[in-house]
C-alpha cells in the first residue's frame, strides 16, 4: 500500500486566516521555522490506480490537484482517481470535502450508519452527491467491524485490502439536532481506521474523543499509526484565548501531561507513530520549540503536508 499525508493541520489549517496566536502570527512574519499545513487529508491506494481517501477535508479541491496521483487519466476506460472515502465522524473537518467530489462522478463513502444519518437526513446540501449515474454508494460500516474491500465488481476474489475499524468514544458534532442525536447510535460517532493488506497495516486515527482504550491495541500492531497530534496540553485553546473549553472537553486527548498521548502511547508498539490534525496553537510546530523536541525524543514523527510511506 501507499499512503500519502496531503494535510496534516487541524481545523483551519496553519496559519488559520484568522488567527493571531504567536504560532499563526510568526508564520505570516517569516520568523517561525514551521511548514504552512492544510487540513487533514490521507490518501491511500492497495497497488493500483485507485486511490481512497480518509477524511474528506475542506480543502480538498486544493490537495487534489497538488496530487498527481488523483488526476483523472486522458483513457476514460480507465477507471477513476477516487475509489471511495472513509469518514471517521461526521465533523466538519471529516465531510465538507465530499461538496468537492460533487462533479457527477459515483465513489463509495464508507461510514457508520450514525454518521451516515446525520449527513443524509440532517444536512440535505450532501444530497448533492445523489446527482451523478451511477450515484455515490453508501456503505454501511460497523463502528466495531471488519470489512473486505474489492476494487473489482467480483466479490468472489480475495478482498484487495480489509478495513477494521475501532470504536472512540467521543460525541457527535454541536450541530446534529436533538431529535437525530435520540436515533443514532452514540459508538458511531467517531471511529479510527486499520488498513490491511497482506501483512501489513497502518492506523488512522485524527481525533481520540473519548475514554476508550481500544485504539491502544490497534496502535500497538499497526506498522504505521497516524494519530490524534491537535493539541499539546489540555489548557492550550484557554491560554492562548481562542476557546474556554479544554482539549479534552472538544474531543481531543492533549499530548503532554497526566494521561496524555505521550503518557498512553503503548510501549510494545514497534511501527512508525505519527503525529496529525496538528491545531495550529500547538507548540510542536516551532520547530526550535522544546516540545517539539520532546516529542521527537518520545519517537514520534510530525506529520506534514507531502509525507509519504510504502508498507
Amino acid at each position: 500500500m501507499r499512503v500519502r499525508v496531503l494535510g496534516s493541520a487541524a481545523g483551519g489549517g496553519f496559519p488559520q486566516w484568522n488567527c493571531p496566536c504567536p504560532n499563526c502570527s510568526a508564520l505570516r512574519n517569516g520568523t517561525l521555522k514551521a511548514r504552512p499545513r492544510t487540513q487533514t487529508q490521507v490518501i491511500f491506494s492497495p497497488g493500483s490506480k485507485v486511490w481512497f481517501l480518509l477524511c474528506a477535508s475542506p480543502d480538498l479541491r486544493q490537495q487534489v490537484l497538488g496530487a498527481r496521483e488523483l488526476a483523472p487519466s486522458v483513457d476514460t476506460s480507465s477507471p477513476p482517481p477516487i475509489g471511495g472515502v472513509f469518514l471517521p465522524s461526521a465533523d466538519v473537518d471529516s465531510v465538507m470535502g465530499l461538496l468537492h467530489l460533487r462533479e457527477f462522478q459515483s465513489f463509495f463513502v464508507f461510514a457508520t450508519r450514525g454518521v451516515q444519518c446525520v449527513l443524509q437526513q440532517e444536512n440535505r446540501i450532501f444530497r448533492v452527491l445523489e446527482r451523478s449515474n451511477p450515484p455515490v454508494k453508501w456503505q454501511m460500516l460497523s463502528s466495531k467491524g471488519r470489512l473486505g474491500c474489492h476494487l473489482s465488481e467480483d466479490s468472489s476474489e480475495p478482498a484487495d485490502f480489509i478495513c477494521s475499524t475501532v470504536p472512540l468514544g467521543g460525541c457527535y458534532p454541536d450541530y446534529v439536532s436533538e431529535e437525530t442525536l435520540r436515533a443514532v447510535p452514540p459508538e458511531d460517532a467517531s471511529i479510527g481506521f486499520v488498513m490491511e493488506q497482506g501483512e501489513k497495516r497502518f492506523f488512522f486515527a485524527p481525533s481520540l474523543p473519548g475514554s476508550s482504550g481500544m485504539w491502544k491495541s490497534a496502535a500497538e500492531s499497526a506498522d504505521v499509526t497516524l494519530i490524534d497530534g491537535t493539541f499539546w496540553s489540555d489548557e492550550e485553546l484557554m491560554r492562548t484565548g481562542r476557546s474556554r473549553k479544554t482539549a479534552r472537553e472538544i474531543g481531543h486527548l492533549p499530548l503532554s501531561g497526566s494521561g496524555g498521548l505521550l503518557e498512553q502511547f503503548p510501549e510494545k508498539a514497534v511501527g512508525r507513530k505519527i503525529l496529525i490534525h496538528i491545531n495550529n496553537t500547538n507548540p510542536i510546530l516551532d520547530e526550535n520549540s522544546a516540545e517539539h523536541r520532546v516529542v521527537l525524543d518520545a519517537g514520534f514523527e510530525i506529520a506534514y503536508d507531502g509525507m509519504e510511506f510504502e508498507l
